[in-house]
């Protein structure tokens, strides 16, 4: 009974936890990472076809986006989710690939008339397509018999639509071990989804460290009061507010509290202000909300649906689904908000709207959500005056917000308040999805807060569960900055043992074939393998 530990080992992002037990491969998360890696990460251990199960804690992209990449690499079994969760990333899956199959195709437009070499996207729309086909939607709080020895729980962690902690009993012989697995722990108070559920007992626990280092403020924000300022200020500029806003949920709590400034008529100066709502997954996400507004919604957001009103819809609110419908709106000349993503600025429309309002001294940017460490969201919040998109230096004169308090993640606090619902002795709680000195800290801090064995996984560190012993302490290396050359090499390389995968796959096909047929196959193996196989 072995953990791995994959990805978000002292990274913020891309989710991945590999489980050995009961004769299965179990992936939870399968994440991508988003902003440069901090350390060097083997990956997977073993084949992705040989992964027999995906538990999804939620649909965010850092913790499900690769999961077309492992459907396209041989993947076969069940990803197990919340209903809500599933129907996330049924939207959400097909947008990372059509973003996916975009920039290579802008790359290799680009690229061709420089001479470079064809850029790959990491997946494509028919490798998401395939990867939804294996979602399995679960209800919360139902226990479920995955296969002998292996049952898991999802309980409603507060953070997104649909997300959960998940719950695992993994059994071997007659020794069987819980290991709960944090997900992203939400905020409390956040409009619209509920506040997190507890879990009582553990004999491990893998937790996110996100806010690990922060607290909130004590007093509840005030989001409308500031959110109104915000605008007013712009409006009175002759500027636009433009939100780099995540499409699934940090989005729909912008809309809820634009439906409040308007019914309660907070910017009289401007009561028909229009708002556009720029990303096509954000509106498709929008619609999931209200598909799923009975199991998810908070006491506060139903009475609002009680009483005949949809929280997330106003007047003057505009969608924007066609690159065409995108592009004009930066020719309105009016005032507006524009709300798009992707929330770090690191790819879709967003980076549109950036060019045509960063250079603007009247425009506002208001950043909603956490931005890691390298991304362009981080660097314009830390004051980077000199940016590229497209290609294009940009001087930056627009003023740079924060909404803040506006957090789906829990602070110290509220991660402190998690873990110290179990009841039952902990054995040893693992930190990861933390930036690299605030995973140690946090881990540090649970420690000296319950007196828990606790460690902050590098990663592709293994633990034995059995024994509560920390096989490998994982890969400490940090990344070096690769020259291009050497970048188009592992490119090359990956190409490479992908066709070594798919020879191997060949194989096992073939097995039905005559022991002549076999022969000579076997014949044409050796001789390439004679060709290639260069000694040192």
């Amino acid at each position: 009974m072995k953990l791995t530990f994959v990805g978000a080992a002292h990274e913020v992002t891309g989710s991945c936890h590999f489980l050995q037990a009961a004769g299965k491969n179990i992936l939870i998360d399968c994440g991508m990472e988003q902003g440069p890696d901090l350390y060097e990460n083997p990956g997977l251990p073993i084949p992705e076809s040989d992964i027999d199960y995906v538990f999804l804690t939620h649909a965010h992209i850092d913790h499900s986006g690769m999961l077309p990449k492992l459907a396209k690499n041989g993947f076969k079994g069940q990803i197990f989710a919340t209903f809500a969760t599933v129907d996330l990333c049924n939207i959400m899956l097909r947008d990372s690939a059509h973003i996916q199959e975009f920039e290579a195709e802008w790359r290799n437009r680009k690229g061709k008339r420089a001479g470079k070499p064809e850029y790959e996207p990491v997946y494509v729309m028919q490798d998401a397509l395939d990867a939804i086909e294996l979602l399995v939607p679960c209800e919360y709080g139902e226990r479920i018999s995955i296969c002998e020895g292996i049952d898991i729980r999802f309980t409603d962690v507060g953070h997104l639509l649909g997300s959960a902690s998940i719950e695992v009993w993994a059994t071997e012989g007659d020794v069987t071990k819980k290991i709960v697995f944090s997900g992203d722990v939400g905020n409390l108070d956040q409009p619209i989804i509920k506040d997190p559920t507890y879990t009582a007992a553990a004999d491990y626990v893998v937790v996110e460290s996100t806010y690990g280092d922060r607290i909130h403020t004590a007093e509840k924000p005030d989001y409308i009061g500031e959110f109104t300022r915000i605008i007013k200020e712009t409006f009175d500029r002759g500027g636009n507010v433009v939100i780099p806003s995540f499409a699934v949920g940090r989005t729909q709590e912008m809309l809820y509290f634009i439906r409040e400034i308007k019914e309660n008529n907070l910017l009289p100066e401007y009561a028909d202000f229009d708002v556009y709502l720029d990303s096509p997954l954000a509106i498709e996400a929008t619609k999931v909300f209200t598909l799923n507004m009975r199991d998810c919604f908070d006491e506060e957001a139903m009475q609002l649906v009680n009483s005949g009103i949809n929280p997330l819809v106003f007047p003057g609110l505009h969608t924007s689904t066609s690159s065409d419908d995108s592009k004009m709106i930066n020719f309105i000349e009016k005032p507006k908000v524009i709300i798009s993503a992707s929330g770090m600025c690191d790819a879709g429309r967003i980076r549109h709207h950036l060019k045509h309002n960063l250079w603007r001294p009247e425009c506002t940017i208001l950043f909603v959500g956490y931005q890691a460490n390298g991304t362009l969201g981080r660097r314009l919040l830390e004051g980077e005056k000199n940016v590229k998109l497209f290609g294009e230096p940009i001087e930056v004169h627009a003023r740079i917000e924060s909404l803040h308090g506006v957090s789906g993640h829990a602070d110290m606090n509220g991660l402190l308040k998690w873990i110290g619902a179990f009841r039952t002795p902990v054995e040893r709680v693992f930190v990861v999805h933390g930036e690299d000195t605030v995973t140690e800290k946090f881990a540090d801090t649970v420690n000296k807060e319950f007196g828990y064995s606790t460690w902050a996984p590098y990663p592709c560190c293994e633990v034995d569960l059995l024994t509560n012993e920390i096989i490998n302490e994982g890969v400490r290396i940090p990344v070096k900055a690769k020259k291009p050359a050497q970048r188009r090499a592992d490119t090359a390389f990956e190409r490479l043992v992908a066709a070594g995968k798919r020879l191997l796959d060949v194989i096992y096909k073939n097995e039905g074939l005559s022991n002549k047929d076999k022969a000579k196959f076997e014949t044409q193996i050796n001789n390439l393998s004679d060709k290639w196989d260069i000694d040192d």
